[in-house]
């Protein structure tokens, strides 16, 4: 069955304006309180460190378990190169 171009953009059409109407309803967001915003700042500022220390704890610790593993692990490597 084909369908007439206009008809494949009725839905998007109408997608859009419940959209728009939905939006239009909403109240206006409450005044943000200056302290709490800075504090929000703060916790978020401080999450991010914590999250780069540890991202920075995994990968050093990676780095050291290849270089333990030295020719060791570029053997194994070839190993399985070659199998294939």
């Amino acid at each position: 069955m084909k369908a007439p171009k206009i008809w494949k953009l009725v839905p998007a059409v109408m997608v859009c304006c419940v959209v728009g109407l939905a939006s239009a309803k909403l109240p206006a967001p409450p005044p943000v309180d200056p302290a709490k915003a800075e504090e929000a700042k703060k916790k978020a500022a401080d999450a991010a460190k914590k999250g780069a220390d540890a991202l920075a704890k995994s990968q050093d610790r990676v780095a050291d378990r290849y270089k333990k593993q030295g020719k060791a692990g570029a053997a194994n490597t070839k190993v399985a190169d070659k199998k294939k």
